[in-house]
């Protein structure tokens, strides 16, 4: 029976970071590990299916029910022509999956970032569609191998109706999956729907990253800092939970000294101890992951980043769409809106017993709201859509924000208005280039 006060607020609750995690985000980010397992589990169904049927026939055998062993017989006599086909063309599918993925990625690749490529990797439809095509065609022909050739129903000695019937399931499975595959894979060349799941993995990054929210934590002395020994890239993410495990088993508090996303090379200093005694190097230098690239896992800015990416080479005169910017800048503005009133600056992960024991510095409202619109703000010359959009989008963050962060907000709304005071010589269309407008040009 609860004793709380009535009136008295419940003590906040913290989601500890999940040990399995990094290791998650690492194998979504690689496109063998769902073929694979896909292989690795129909042939487990089939050596259960083969099973069963072995079981079937050595109870018909032993009732001596040779009719209907008969029509087992010519049963899978039909399917063998079905799979037979099946089998031949399978791997024809799945070159065609294979291409459209391909041209998918190409389109994407250079008509709206680089670094949207990485969606069309993480895809679940695209990885389910391709491991169930590949998983069919195995299974096609292990069940082709089972056949024994015999159709007198008194020497057959085994007839794979149950496997016949998992290859004709697995078959209808990839026809609907091929639809749902096509579907997705269009809608992801439109650059709105990119833009929407990019939006919607950076807010899910901004909602579950842990902070501390009433207090600030301050730290003991620095005891010990640790150094990258592994080869150069971009620190992808950090294995929270087992860095919370050797903190608390040693009474200390560790610190990651470089934020999510830098680039960092051997020798370069990546976590710093405060307190406690016995950290080893050992003990956390497996913490660190580095990569080629950077993941939206726990770096809170690489969503705006893709975003302006996408507005900036949407505003290139190569390709010259001011429309598809004013698309980012929506969803710019949609993160912003969320992020205004968060406490940003660290993150500090706490454990079971509510004691700081990893923190985590992060993006401040500053470097967003930069991040954000000084790179668009310097190509919105002659592009009054791009310019009215970011005016409107300016104004709400303003009406958003506390005072303490209406600072860098007025800023950039300034250097816009200088911005294209200096490239529009017309008075008529300054004043036109710089009209609130969360349409563009509506």
């Amino acid at each position: 029976m609860s004793t709380q006060e009535p009136g008295a607020q419940s003590p906040p609750r913290y989601r500890r970071p999940r040990a399995l995690s990094p290791l998650r985000e690492h194998l979504r980010d690689t496109f063998w590990f769902a073929p694979a397992a896909g292989l690795v589990g129909v042939m487990f169904l089939w050596f259960v299916a083969s099973g069963v049927d072995v079981a079937v026939m050595d109870a018909l055998r032993e009732e001596r029910a040779y009719e209907e062993i008969g029509r087992l017989v010519g049963f899978a006599e039909d399917a063998k022509t079905i799979i037979t086909t099946v089998s031949s063309a399978m791997m024809t599918f799945i070159g065609v999956v294979f291409s459209i993925s391909l041209v998918a990625v190409q389109m994407a690749s250079g008509q709206f970032s680089p670094r949207v490529v990485r969606i069309f990797v993480r895809s679940r439809i695209t990885k389910l569609t391709f491991s169930v095509f590949l998983a069919t065609f195995v299974l096609s022909l292990l069940v082709l191998a089972a056949y024994d050739g015999e159709t007198d129903p008194e020497k057959v000695e085994t007839v794979p109706v149950v496997q016949s019937l998992l290859t004709m399931a697995m078959v209808a499975l990839s026809l609907m999956l091929f639809i749902a595959y096509v579907n997705s894979t269009l809608r992801l060349m439109r650059v709105s729907h990119v833009i929407d799941r990019i939006s919607r993995a950076s807010l899910a990054t901004l909602r579950k990253q842990e902070r501390e929210w009433d207090e600030d934590v301050v730290l003991g002395p620095e005891t010990a800092r640790f150094a990258y020994r592994g080869r150069a890239g971009v620190l992808r993410d950090v294995d929270i939970a087992r860095l919370m495990r050797v903190a608390r088993r040693r009474g200390a508090v560790l610190r990651l000294i470089p934020r999510i996303g830098d680039f960092v090379v051997p020798g370069t200093p990546v976590i710093a101890v405060h307190g406690g005694e016995g950290v080893t190097e050992k003990a956390v230098r497996r913490s660190v992951s580095v990569g080629v690239e950077r993941t939206f896992h726990q770096d809170l800015g690489f969503g705006l980043r893709q975003l302006a990416d996408i507005a900036l080479r949407a505003l290139s005169p190569a390709v010259n769409d001011p429309t598809t910017a004013v698309q980012a800048l929506d969803r710019i503005v949609q993160f912003l809106a969320v992020a205004v009133e968060l406490p940003l600056g660290a993150l500090r992960h706490r454990d079971g017993q509510l004691q700081v024991r990893f923190v985590q510095d992060v993006p401040g409202w500053a470097d967003l709201v930069d991040l954000a619109f000084t790179e668009i703000r310097g190509v919105v010359a002659g592009n009054p859509q791009v310019s009215r959009r970011m005016m409107a989008g300016l104004d709400d963050l303003l009406l958003l924000a506390p005072e303490g962060r209406r600072e860098v907000l007025e800023r950039h709304r300034a250097l816009l208005v200088d911005v294209v005071e200096r490239t529009a010589p017309d008075a008529a269309d300054r004043e036109f280039a710089l009209t609130a407008d969360r349409q563009g040009i509506g």
